[in-house]
């Protein structure tokens, strides 16, 4: 089953230095009928401005996964840790038992990056960040591991949270074609944030989404296209909430 996502349809906040696509019920977007997909609570899609940024604020009891996808994205919290990231590369940060942080745009260019909330496993973990400088190449035609659960021995992704969900990027060339398999278990939120592609079918342009629940995907690159993926297991609670009565909506099986 699949749920085509339009992002013309998404929340925004709009406020100068700031430009947010929102996937999910955030801020001033309420809809209490779009609050998460699963473990996912929040995918956020920012623009920030140069010399702009958010300010120090606090966190507790999430997971939270920053993906730059152009410019550069410098980092400082309460732990002490002040890092810049680029293109291509990520950082996360266990706010658990309660952190407070920044995220500013220091250059004179642009900064766009995907913000991304979990849920953690449990409440109540330690603070904890750290951040993975991954090879841009690493991920042409092909997933690249970016994040998986502590418990998953078996995924070779570098970054480990305290939730079971599985992160994965690619950037395919034009005509390529990827595959990826979501168990009979598991669900799936694909995010296209650069060009054009089809997806079992379903065309997608920059920004748009799929909600994918025990179907296998194939992704084809209409023109060169950027994918982020987060995987995890599937969650009855949360599937009857927002589709139980509507599967109308979905277009696969």
């Amino acid at each position: 089953m699949i749920r085509y996502v339009d992002s013309k349809k998404m929340g925004r906040g709009r406020h100068g230095w700031l430009d947010s696509h929102f996937h999910f019920s955030f801020a001033e977007y309420c809809n209490p009928d779009n609050v998460r997909f699963g473990a996912l609570r929040v995918l956020n899609d920012d623009i920030v401005q140069a010399g702009e940024g958010f300010g120090t604020h606090p966190h507790k009891d999430m997971e939270i996964i920053s993906y730059v996808i152009k410019g550069e994205l410098s980092h400082r919290d309460s732990m002490g840790n002040a890092h810049t990231l680029t293109r291509g590369q990520s950082q996360y940060m266990s706010a658990g038992t309660g952190v407070t942080h920044s995220e500013y745009n220091q250059t004179d260019d642009e900064l766009r990056f995907a913000q991304i909330w979990i849920f953690p496993d449990k409440k109540g973990y330690k603070p904890n960040y750290g951040d993975y400088r991954f090879k841009l190449e690493d991920r042409f035609d092909k997933w690249l591991p970016i994040a998986t659960s502590y418990d998953n021995t078996t995924n070779a992704a570098p970054i480990k949270i305290h939730a079971d969900i599985n992160m994965y990027a690619a950037i395919l060339s034009k005509g390529k074609q990827i595959e990826f398999q979501v168990g009979s278990d598991r669900q799936a939120y694909l995010v296209l944030i650069e060009g054009e592609a089809a997806v079992n079918g379903i065309r997608m342009n920059m920004r748009d989404a799929l909600e994918i629940v025990k179907e296998n995907i194939t992704v084809t690159a209409v023109q060169e296209a950027h994918f982020l993926i987060i995987e995890m297991a599937f969650d009855e609670e949360c599937y009857k909430e927002k589709y139980e009565g509507n599967e109308e909506q979905y277009k696969g099986e």
